[in-house]
């Protein structure tokens, strides 16, 4: 779908929104803070709907989380006015496939994960939930900030519906949630192998970290490859907890054979 701006009558305020949008992929490429920052506020002058200029803002002065989630608030609130009602009526199910529908779903994402920081978890959870029902294919990675929430709040019964939902998700982060699911329903069983089994193929270095024989690096801003340490490391920040806390699940993980060669190198830090 290359509609645009469909929530706008058109006219001046649509074409102010292109320009204050333009404004934002610059900023995006902006070397340094201040320029980003600049062009952020540009674009909001150009058109107080831009909601991608107070997903900017969020991330680059917020000075607590109430700032934060009222920039990200703001974004939403500017972004559905952009994006218009009768594209929430017709493109449920795709709406990252409508190009106008972006700024607003990053800006409620962002609001969602800041209001899951400050504490206010059902509120978070209700908006990572909406947004999957808009765009199930889920081009935002919103489920894994999901199963991390359900695993996190022990909702069990939640997390394996959503594991279903997604079921031939490879990555670390279903896999691996995947074993422990099934360890949790069954112990160690011919089936939680199995799952296991999968899970190694998909990561072979986060059983390692798990188990605390390596180190966990220092967290990167690069780009997460599949399969790799940076991976694993993701992976075990974010859901190790929930190992640690489910009665056994270590010791299994470490007990059961992998059939694998060791990855070499995984105590390497940057």
């Amino acid at each position: 779908m290359e509609r645009f701006l469909g929530g706008l009558a058109g006219g001046r305020a649509e074409e102010a929104l292109r320009a204050a949008q333009e404004f934002m992929y610059d900023a995006w490429e902006a070397p340094t803070k201040r320029q980003r920052l600049a062009l952020a506020r540009k674009a909001l002058k150009r058109s107080p709907l831009c909601a991608d200029a107070y997903v900017l803002l969020a991330e680059e002065t917020a000075g607590s989380a109430a700032d934060a989630i009222d920039l990200y608030r703001r974004g939403v609130e500017a972004g559905e006015l952009a994006v218009g009602a009768e594209t929430f009526e017709q493109d449920v199910g795709h709406f990252w496939g409508v190009l106008d529908t972006r700024p607003y779903m990053r800006a409620r994402a962002g609001l969602a994960q800041a209001l899951w920081l400050s504490g206010e978890r059902e509120d978070a959870i209700a908006h990572y939930r909406d947004l999957l029902r808009l765009n199930p294919n889920d081009n935002q990675g919103i489920r894994y900030l999901l199963a991390a929430s359900w695993q996190e709040m022990e909702r069990y019964d939640e997390l394996d519906t959503l594991l279903e939902e997604y079921e031939g998700d490879g990555t670390a982060a279903w896999t691996y949630t995947q074993a422990l699911a099934a360890f949790r329903d069954s112990g160690d069983s011919g089936r939680s192998r199995r799952v296991l089994a999968m899970a190694r193929k998909s990561n072979r270095h986060v059983p390692a970290l798990l188990l605390r024989r390596a180190k966990l690096p220092r967290p990167s801003d690069d780009y997460i490859t599949l399969g790799g340490k940076d991976e694993a490391i993701e992976y075990v920040r974010e859901f190790g907890a929930g190992w640690e806390r489910t009665p056994g699940a270590v010791a299994w993980l470490g007990d059961t054979p992998s059939g694998l060669p060791e990855p070499a190198g995984v105590e390497d830090s940057p």
